[in-house]
Formats: C-alpha cells, sequence, structure tokens
C-alpha cells in the first residue's frame, strides 16, 4: 500500500521543473545594463625622488616591522594593542557589520521559499442545527524575483565590495594603531629623558652657583656673577614642571592606546632613546606601493561599490519580474489530506514596469552616479597622498639622520668647551662669565640631543606607516 507522500511527489517535481525551467530561461537572456568597472588610470612615478640610504637590495618593511627598534618592551606594547585596543576592536565589529549587510545583499540573488500549515476548525449554525466543520491545509510556496537587469547582482556586488572596504579599513586602523603605539613610546621615552637631563642640568648649574657663592665669600666672585647664575638655576627649575606633565599625558595616551587604565602603565628603565637600534629602510619601486596601502586598497573597493550602485540605479527605470509558486494539500478530513485529490498548485509571473515616480529614479540615478564621481576623485587623492608621504617621509628619515649626527657632534663639542671653560676658570685664566656661557650652550645640548633622537626614529616611524607596513593586498 502507498503512502500519501509518494503521490504528492510526482507533482511537486514537475512543478519545480516547471518553476526552474521557467527562471532559468528568463535568467539565460538577462544583462546588465550597468558600466563594467575599470581601475582608475593612475600611473606611479618611476622613481622617488627623495632616496633612502641603500643598504643591500630594496625591501619592503616586513609583517612585524616594529622589531627592527630592538625593544622587548615595545615589542610587548604592540602584541598588547593589537588585542585590547578600542579603536581595533571597532574596526573588526565593523567588518562583521559589512558582512552581515552582504549576506542580506546576497539573499535577492536566492529564491524565498516557505512552509505553512493550518488548521481552520469551525462551529456555525445553519436551518436551526449546529454544524461543526475542519478544514486541513499543508504547502509550501516559492517567489523569486528575476534578476534579468542585474540589480539584485549588483546589489549583492556593491555589499561584497564594501565589505572588503571595511576590511581594509580594519588594516588601516591596525596600521596607524602600531604606529602611535611605537611613537607615543618614543615620545615617553623622549620626555623621561628630557626630565633627567634638566635634572642634571639643574643640579650642575646648583652646584656651580654654591662655589660661586663661596668665591664671592672669599672676594673671588662678583655678587653679578651669583646673580646671573641664580637666574640660570631659576630657569632650569621652571622647566622641571612642565616637563613631568608632558611625561606623564604621554604615559597616559600610551595606556589608552593599549587598552589599559592610565594608571596601570610604567615605563621600563631598561630602554633609553640612545639604546634603541635604527633600522634601515629601503622601499622597493614606486609601482609596488598601491598594492601595499591599505587606505588606496579602501578607497578602491568604496569606488567598486559606488560602480555597482550605478547599475542598481539604471536598473530601476526597467520592469521587474517576479516569479511565485506554491503547492500543497487540503482536505476537511486529516486522514485524506495527502490523497491525490487534495493536492493543490499555483503558478504565477508578474511584471511590474515604474511609469511615474516624480523623478525619484532619475534623481537616485543622478545620486549613483555623483557618489562614484566623487569617490574617484577620492581614489585619486589617495593615490596621490600614498607616494607624497613616502616622500615626505623619505625626506625627514635624511633629514633627521643628518640632524641627529650633526647635533651629537655640537654636543661632544659643547662638552669640552664647557670642561676646557672649568679648568681655565680654576687656573683663573678666564672669567666667570665665559663659564656661565659654556654652561648654558651644554644645557641646551643635551636637551637638543634627546629631541633630534626622538625626531629620527618618529620619522622611521612615520617612513614605515607610508610604506603600509608590512601590508600587502593579496
Amino acid at each position: 500500500m502507498s503512502s500519501p507522500l509518494s503521490h504528492r511527489a510526482p507533482r511537486f517535481r514537475a512543478l519545480k521543473r516547471c518553476w526552474l525551467a521557467g527562471a532559468a530561461a528568463l535568467a539565460l537572456a538577462g544583462c546588465s545594463v550597468g558600466p563594467d568597472y575599470q581601475r582608475p588610470d593612475t600611473p606611479p612615478p618611476a622613481a622617488w625622488k627623495e632616496d633612502a640610504p641603500k643598504v643591500g637590495a630594496p625591501a619592503w618593511p616586513a609583517a612585524d616591522w616594529w622589531k627592527g627598534f630592538g625593544s622587548a618592551q615595545l615589542d610587548a606594547y604592540i602584541a598588547q594593542a593589537q588585542t585590547a585596543n578600542d579603536d581595533l576592536a571597532a574596526a573588526m565589529a565593523r567588518v562583521r557589520e559589512a558582512d552581515a549587510q552582504a549576506q542580506v545583499a546576497g539573499a535577492a540573488l536566492l529564491p524565498s521559499v516557505g512552509a505553512s500549515a493550518d488548521v481552520d476548525h469551525q462551529r456555525a449554525k445553519s436551518a436551526g442545527a449546529a454544524q461543526t466543520a475542519t478544514a486541513h491545509s499543508v504547502g509550501l510556496n516559492a517567489s523569486y524575483e528575476l534578476d534579468f537587469w542585474g540589480k539584485n547582482r549588483a546589489t549583492a556586488n556593491a555589499a561584497l565590495a564594501t565589505a572588503d572596504a571595511s576590511r581594509y579599513d580594519l588594516e588601516t586602523v591596525r596600521l596607524s594603531v602600531l604606529s602611535s603605539v611605537a611613537t607615543s613610546y618614543f615620545q615617553s621615552l623622549e620626555l623621561r629623558e628630557q626630565v633627567r637631563v634638566a635634572e642634571d642640568n639643574l643640579a650642575n648649574g646648583q652646584a656651580t652657583l654654591d662655589g660661586l657663592r663661596r668665591q664671592a665669600d672669599a672676594g673671588i666672585a662678583t655678587a653679578l656673577d651669583v646673580a646671573q647664575q641664580e637666574t640660570t638655576v631659576s630657569t632650569l627649575s621652571a622647566k622641571l614642571p612642565p616637563l613631568r606633565q608632558q611625561y606623564r599625558q604621554s604615559v597616559h595616551a600610551l595606556a589608552i592606546l593599549l587598552g589599559r587604565m592610565p594608571e596601570a602603565v610604567e615605563l621600563s628603565e631598561d630602554d633609553t632613546l640612545a639604546r634603541l637600534s635604527l633600522p634601515q629602510v629601503t622601499p622597493g619601486l614606486p609601482s609596488e606601493l598601491l598594492a601595499r596601502r591599505p587606505d588606496v586598497a579602501q578607497a578602491e573597493a568604496l569606488l567598486k561599490a559606488a560602480n555597482a550602485n550605478i547599475t542598481v540605479a539604471r536598473a530601476a527605470f526597467f520592469p521587474s519580474i517576479d516569479l511565485t509558486a506554491s503547492g500543497g494539500y487540503a482536505s476537511n478530513a486529516l486522514s485524506h489530506l495527502f490523497d491525490p485529490g487534495s493536492a493543490l498548485f499555483s503558478l504565477a509571473a508578474g511584471l511590474t514596469q515604474p511609469i511615474f515616480e516624480g523623478g525619484a529614479l532619475e534623481g537616485q540615478y543622478a545620486n549613483a552616479q555623483a557618489r562614484y564621481d566623487e569617490l574617484l576623485a577620492t581614489y585619486r587623492k589617495s593615490v596621490r597622498a600614498a607616494f607624497g608621504n613616502v616622500e615626505d617621509a623619505l625626506t625627514a628619515v635624511r633629514e633627521t639622520t643628518e640632524q641627529l649626527a650633526r647635533q651629537e657632534q655640537a654636543t661632544a663639542t659643547a662638552r669640552h668647551a664647557y670642561e676646557l671653560a672649568q679648568a681655565q676658570m680654576a687656573a683663573g685664566t678666564i672669567t666667570v662669565l665665559t663659564v656661565l656661557n659654556t654652561e648654558t650652550a651644554l644645557f641646551t645640548a643635551n636637551d637638543a640631543l634627546v629631541q633630534a633622537r626622538f625626531a629620527r626614529l618618529q620619522a622611521l616611524v612615520s617612513l614605515y606607516n607610508a610604506l603600509g607596513g608590512g601590508w600587502k593586498q593579496s
């Protein structure tokens, strides 16, 4: 004895074949009414105008570029930032949002299928007698909008391109965060060393002042000499509070980048600016840069999405074709629900053509075109800015390297002059004023040397950032 399901199977297979055949026939004749995407022509320069110091063959930054500075503390901070930074967490959430939107947009490319089951129990009075009736029904229904003009496909492509843009934005944020961690760490070291230099200068100045006071008591130095040194000591002392404030603020900013509370971060005593390594960066050909900058890739992904949206807006002018099919069983008796005579089905196709929308469709199309033009200009600006960033960073690396070398020489000269002045003053061959002048020059040179070391490190971080770090578009 055959089951009720064996009787309904041929009908549903025939219904399915009919519905899919119609959809396939129309889909094969479909076409896209929008422009195909083409990457804008943005020819790169043949070579870098500002050449970095060449050490070996040209090489782009590695994925762990920050390790070139040789700081275990920086490595630990970078690792912590990659797991706890709030900006990175927000960017990751935006990627998930974009993926979900792409999934929603892609659903229109597939049929929508639903199932239903109903039991209708009624009691009514007819001809003076109460009558009870029960109706049972089960069924499936399916609907599909034929993507004849490529609108749904373009909508899905736009969502996918937007999802790609969110991923590139994540890499842009990651590079920015890691660069900021390195720069903030180096700046904190700089300010800590400036505080120590200021404290040393103050101690030296106070020692000189104490010596002058003794000489004044002995009649060797004048009151003017003492007053001048007192002014120097007071000036040195006044520099300390703002430097200490800037140092704490810099450490607090570093803590926020690490996803920690401001008071939770204290710098290790192991690192100083002078102990850090100065890695050599030798970028490859300019033509390779665009594949290494996530912000440029993001700008192009948004441009692709805008190009697909032009197709969506253009397709809205044309008719939409909907196919629907439903089938099932209905019976007053549950035991006969799946009998062949209880089977029901329907097929339908509908066409909708917009006639008058009050200019809405034209406005949407014009808006999509204008949005593409806007993002085209943004993309070209991103490309030009990328090359400009690298040139600026190469210039900064070259000039800060030279600045550091000159400042080291100037500081050594100032220290030698101060030592000579002290020896000659002890021998009585020069005045105190000469010693005070050399002392002031040494104090200024020590502070400038710390700043020059930080500027050199900051320029290297900027170059890594301009080159896209270790990221490369696959």
